[in-house]
């Protein structure tokens, strides 16, 4: 396991995570993310992440089961891809439903495009989300299928990033699994009970245990279908501080990631490399 900062990676590196309130028309869904993609561009973003279910939150859960598409093709993948191109960016499309092979259910899949609209890495959803509080019951399960026990880190100009979605915040295993990754991407739909009472706290942990950087792009607002989503999509340093917040509503946040930073952190405090399990 590498347990240092990668000496090969540039020096800084703009992030962008992207707040979005997805209703359930996908192609209104894409025309506002690119709209917030432009803005991060705009601002110098190098690496642009978009939040889980950024292109529908139906009004059934069976809609996003509607819009699959298989791997490599399709209206969601080719804007992803046209996007990473026109904006001269990294893309990461926080969640895509793709086939999985139960027609009723989808994997539920974060991808990761290069500047030249390559689709250079993907992640399956493993820990599906269920709630059982009374009247309020919820149980991904029955539309999303698991994706396989295997962590999935992509190499970039800022060196090795880690992929991970939502609900797998709470399950510390699947981020030791990476090894030493300089930022773990963490797109999310928080319900709004469950972000109010252990958003920061996961994600700054994670950041924390970690000694990495924690993008966090989130849904956050009212939804067209009845939902409510946390939001305050969030950039967290190695050190656990929050650089950057929003809290609700549509929009953006922007940080500059610093080697020289992860590298104070990591030799000030080096505990990566007291891990004995």
């Amino acid at each position: 396991m590498n347990k240092s900062v990668d000496s090969t990676a540039t020096d800084t590196f703009k992030v962008a995570a992207l707040q979005m309130v997805s209703g359930t028309d996908l192609q209104e869904n894409l025309n506002e993310a690119e709209r917030l993609i432009a803005q991060a561009a705009e601002l110098g973003a190098q690496l642009i992440a978009l939040p889980e279910f950024f292109c529908l939150m139906g009004r059934a859960d069976q809609d996003k089961v509607k819009i699959a598409e298989d791997f490599g093709q399709g209206q969601i993948q080719s804007n992803l891809a046209d996007w990473a191109r026109k904006y001269n960016a990294y893309i990461v499309a926080g969640s895509v439903p793709l086939r999985s092979p139960e027609p009723q259910r989808v994997f539920n899949s974060t991808l990761v495009y290069q500047p030249d609209g390559h689709c250079v890495a993907r992640y399956d959803k493993i820990h599906l989300f269920s709630l059982n509080q009374g009247k309020i019951q919820f149980d991904e399960a029955e539309t999303i299928y698991a994706g396989n026990l295997n962590s999935v880190v992509v190499q970039t100009p800022f060196g090795p990033i880690g992929l991970s979605i939502c609900y797998d915040l709470r399950f510390p295993e699947l981020y030791r699994q990476m090894g030493a990754v300089n930022l773990i991407l963490v797109p999310s739909a928080f319900t709004y009970k469950t972000g109010q009472a252990h958003w920061e706290l996961l994600l700054r942990a994670r950041a924390i245990e970690n000694q990495a950087y924690v993008l966090a792009p989130a849904q956050g607002g009212e939804h067209q279908n009845g939902r409510r989503t946390w939001g305050h999509t969030m950039c967290v340093d190695a050190w656990g501080r929050v650089l950057d917040v929003l809290p609700t509503g549509a929009g953006l946040v922007c940080c500059e990631l610093s080697m020289e930073h992860l590298a104070r952190v990591r030799q000030r405090l080096p505990a990566l490399s007291h891990r004995v399990l």
